[in-house]
C-alpha cells in the first residue's frame, strides 16, 4: 500500500523490465482481466515509429480538442513529473487519483503476479486504462514505448494506428535491418483498422504495405494517398493538405521543421478518419496552437533544446537548424543512452559543429561520455561528466553568433530544460 505520491513513484521508477519472467503482454493482461478489461470501453489511437510519434499525437489531441471532444492521452518520457504521462484535455492525472489506481494494481500484482511487478512503462500504461475508462474519455491517444508488436500498449484495439517513421534504433530488440524494426512497429495494425503512415524508407514501408494487406487495413501513407504542397518557411509554417476528396488550404503550424510539416499531415489524417466532419477552421486553428516541449524548442535567444534520439533525429535537427538559423555557429552539447546508433548521429554533428561536448546522465543505461566523445572526430571536443558544470561554461562562453544546441536522450533533455528553466528564474530574481 503506498500512502504517498513520492513513496508510489520512487518504488514503480525503479521497476525494470526484468523483473517479471512471462512472456511479453502477460503480466499486462492478467491485470487487465482482473481489472475487468477497463480499456475494452475506451476508444483508441494508436501511435508507433522512431520518431515523431510524440509530435504527431500531439498535433491530433489539439485537432479532437478542438473539434469538442474529451481527449486522453499516454506519452513517455515526462519531462518533470510522472503524472504528465497521462492526461485528459492535457490536464495531467491528480496525485490522488495516481495513488488511487496504484494501489488498486499493487494489490492485484500482490494476489496474482506475487509480488513479481511489470516494469514502469506497463504500470504508467495500465494507470492510465483505469483514468480514461473511468472518466469516460471520448477518445485515448496512446503512445508505444518500444516497437509495437511486444510493446505493452499492443493489448488495444485501435480506430486507428499510426506508424510516423522506421529509423535504426533499439536494435538489440526490434533487429538490425530497417525490415525487422518495420516488422516490429508494424505489429500494431489490427484487422481492418486504417493506417496513417508517415515511413519513407523503401525497405521498411514494402513490411508495412505486406502486413496492412494481410490484416486488410486500410493504408493512408504521405506521399501517396496523403499530400503536402505550397510549403512556405515562416514562422508558423504554411502548407496546404490533400487526402482523397479533401483539401485544406493555409494551414498554419507553430512548429518549425519540414519534419513538423509531416508529423502534422500524419495528424490532420488520423483526426479525419476518426471523424470526417472536423472543420478546415478547427484544424487550422489548432495547429497554430501546437507546441510540444523538448522538440526543437528555443529557451533564450541562444539555446536550442532537442530531444533527437537518433540518427533520424540528427538528420532533422541539422536540416532545422540550416533553415532556422542559417548564419549561426552551432555548439553541440550531446548526452545519450546506449542503446543508440551513436556513430551516425556524432558524424552528422561533426560536419555542420564549431564544436563538440559530450556529457553524460545518472542513469544506468547511460553512454559514457568519454565513449561518446571517442565516436567524433572533431578538430575542438570537450569532455566532462558533470553535465550542469558543462552547460554553465559553455553558457558563459557563448558569443552572440553562436548557438549552444542541446540535443540527444528525451531523459537528457527533461533535466536540462528543468535546469534552464530554474536557472532562468533565479537570475530573473536576482536583477
Amino acid at each position: 500500500m503506498f500512502h504517498t505520491i513520492e513513496e508510489c513513484t520512487n518504488f514503480i521508477f525503479q521497476l525494470k523490465a526484468s523483473q517479471y519472467k512471462g512472456k511479453p503482454l502477460e503480466a499486462v493482461r492478467i491485470i487487465l482481466n482482473e481489472l475487468g478489461n477497463p480499456h475494452n470501453s475506451v476508444k483508441f489511437i494508436h501511435f508507433a515509429g522512431s520518431n515523431g510519434k510524440g509530435s504527431s499525437l500531439n498535433a491530433t489531441r489539439e485537432i479532437l480538442m478542438g473539434h469538442g471532444l474529451q481527449v486522453g492521452a499516454f506519452i513517455s518520457p515526462h519531462l518533470e513529473r510522472a503524472n504528465e504521462r497521462v492526461t485528459i484535455n492535457k490536464q495531467q492525472i491528480t496525485d490522488e487519483q495516481f495513488l488511487y489506481y496504484a494501489n488498486k494494481l499493487s494489490s492485484i500484482i500482490e494476489e496474482k503476479l506475487n509480488g513479481k511487478y511489470p516494469t514502469f512503462f506497463e504500470v504508467m500504461m495500465l494507470i492510465s486504462f483505469l483514468h480514461f475508462a473511468n472518466e469516460k474519455v471520448d477518445i485515448a491517444l496512446i503512445e508505444t514505448g518500444i516497437g509495437g508488436r511486444i510493446d505493452s500498449t499492443n493489448v488495444i484495439t485501435p480506430e486507428v494506428s499510426v506508424i510516423t517513421t522506421i529509423s535504426l534504433e533499439h536494435t538489440e530488440i526490434l533487429g538490425d535491418t530497417y525490415a525487422k524494426v518495420a516488422l516490429e512497429k508494424a505489429g500494431i495494425i489490427k484487422e481492418k483498422v486504417p493506417v496513417v503512415v508517415g515511413v519513407k524508407n523503401v525497405e521498411a514501408l514494402q513490411v508495412i504495405n505486406q502486413q496492412a494487406k494481410k490484416m486488410g487495413s486500410e493504408l493512408y501513407r504521405l506521399g501517396r494517398e496523403i499530400h503536402v504542397s505550397n510549403i512556405i518557411r515562416k514562422n508558423p509554417q504554411i502548407f496546404n493538405y490533400s487526402l482523397n476528396s479533401r483539401d485544406i488550404t493555409d494551414i498554419p503550424l507553430s512548429m518549425l521543421g519540414n519534419h513538423q510539416i509531416d508529423n502534422a499531415a500524419l495528424a490532420i489524417t488520423a483526426a479525419l478518419i476518426y471523424d470526417s466532419t472536423i472543420t478546415d477552421e478547427t484544424i487550422r486553428h489548432a495547429l497554430s496552437n501546437a507546441k510540444w516541449e523538448g522538440r526543437f524548442e528555443r529557451i533564450g535567444k541562444q539555446i536550442i533544446i532537442d530531444g533527437a534520439h537518433n540518427s533520424e533525429g540528427t538528420s532533422v535537427l541539422i536540416e532545422t537548424l540550416k533553415e532556422v538559423e542559417p548564419n549561426k555557429k552551432y555548439k553541440f552539447v550531446y548526452a545519450a543512452l546506449q542503446d543508440k546508433d551513436h556513430q551516425n548521429s556524432i558524424q552528422m554533428m561533426d560536419e555542420v559543429a564549431h564544436k563538440m561536448s559530450f556529457t553524460e546522465i545518472a542513469l544506468p543505461r547511460r553512454a559514457k561520455a568519454n565513449n561518446l566523445a571517442s565516436q567524433s572526430k572533431h578538430n575542438k571536443i570537450t569532455v566532462n561528466e558533470n553535465w550542469k558544470q558543462l552547460i554553465e561554461i559553455e553558457l558563459n562562453e557563448l558569443k552572440e553568433d553562436e548557438l549552444l544546441v542541446i540535443t540527444g536522450s528525451l531523459y537528457f533533455i527533461a533535466e536540462v530544460r528543468s535546469y534552464l528553466f530554474s536557472t532562468f528564474e533565479r537570475k530573473k530574481d536576482t536583477h
